[in-house]
């Protein structure tokens, strides 16, 4: 039954395949401890997330 609920959802949209989730670990500078960086981008923007 939960593969045919979740494939209505999906609703037969490419809409949804055109973000992705981007994870980054970058340093603060206060405290030099790490953290993560976390969006949801289009993906001809997660090259440039990256570059940053």
């Amino acid at each position: 039954m939960a593969k045919k609920s979740v494939a209505t959802f999906r609703g037969g949209s490419k809409a949804g395949r055109s973000f992705s989730k981007v994870k980054k670990m970058v340093r603060s500078e206060k405290t030099g401890a790490y953290y993560f960086e976390e969006k949801m981008l289009p993906n001809e923007l997660v090259e440039e997330f990256f570059k940053k």
